[in-house]
């Protein structure tokens, strides 16, 4: 599947902002299921600074400063991809759960590469709630692509998608309390329950292709940035990693109507747009347009 994807958001002020700095996480990383065809991200007013770097994770980060005294700001980004079904070795899928914490083993191949995403982080808290819930789908023995969607099925089944339950401060336990919340939080949940077994499970942002109801035509804008979990399998030596990429929020692995932004260990380390402004403001709104077009 190949995709247009435009990403627009507006920040407006109720006064000038005189210096804003900021990062965004809005190209699309190159893997061997995705294929960047283009990428580019714009801001407006015009920044008197404009770079592109590679952070820690392989991520693209766009960083920029406007010193324009605006009372709008807009970042967009703009990409062409085509996006394929990942495949996954058959063998590393039936490993049993156990033998794939590069923590607790290792000499694992290339789990030291992974031992990052097997440590807390600031959104996703090691706590005994994650841990018992967890358990039961991590049961002795189980192949480690069974336990995860296993996983997979009972939150989607448990949580509800709800809006209005969480922000995007809540924590892993106020997931498990309310038993409701949005993409980020099911993917931090899901985290939680594997980190604590000593798993390696990364956060991972993008967009998933929409389809409108039957006789209805596209919305153009309606779509919305996601989130998903990819969970690190063994593999041999000198081979590529390999991940295992599941929605919780939509009870499915990641196909080809996933585009694959950046990742790390938690949403914080991968916003679309963040930064810091200077003004005398009192109020302010935030607008997202997200459109990605199959072509």
């Amino acid at each position: 599947m190949r995709y247009v994807i435009d990403h627009a958001t507006t920040y407006g002020y109720d006064d000038d902002v005189t210096d804003s700095l900021g990062v965004a996480h809005l190209v699309p990383r190159a893997l061997a299921s995705q294929t960047v065809a283009s990428a580019d991200v714009e801001v407006t007013p015009a920044p008197v600074d404009l770079s592109h770097d590679i952070d820690c994770y392989g991520n693209t980060a766009t960083y920029f400063q406007v010193t324009q005294p605006h009372r709008e700001l807009v970042v967009r980004g703009r990409s062409d991809v085509e996006v394929t079904v990942p495949a996954y070795d058959e063998t590393a899928l039936a490993t049993p759960w156990e033998q794939a914490r590069p923590l607790v083993d290792p000499s694992l191949p290339g789990g030291w590469r992974a031992t990052d995403f097997a440590l807390p982080s600031a959104a996703v808290e090691h706590t005994p709630e994650a841990r018992a819930y967890g358990a039961e789908s991590l049961r002795p023995g189980r192949p480690i692509g069974a336990a995860v969607t296993d996983l997979m099925h009972r939150i989607h089944a448990d949580f509800e998608y709800d809006a209005t339950a969480t922000t995007v401060t809540s924590t892993v336990a106020e997931t498990l309390r309310e038993r409701a919340g949005v993409c980020q939080d099911f993917a931090h949940l899901t985290i939680a329950c594997l980190r604590t077994h000593g798993l390696a499970a990364r956060y991972v942002s993008g967009y998933l292709a929409t389809e409108p109801p039957p006789g209805k035509e596209r919305i153009v804008g309606a779509d919305a940035s996601h989130a998903w979990v990819a969970v690190w399998l063994p593999g041999r030596d000198g081979g590529v990693d390999e991940w295992l990429a599941i929605d919780p929020t939509n009870d499915q692995w990641v196909g080809d109507r996933y585009v694959t932004v950046a990742w790390g260990r938690d949403y914080g380390d991968v916003p679309p747009v963040k930064g810091v402004i200077f003004t005398e403001a009192t109020t302010s709104t935030l607008d997202v347009s997200v459109d990605v077009e199959p072509v």
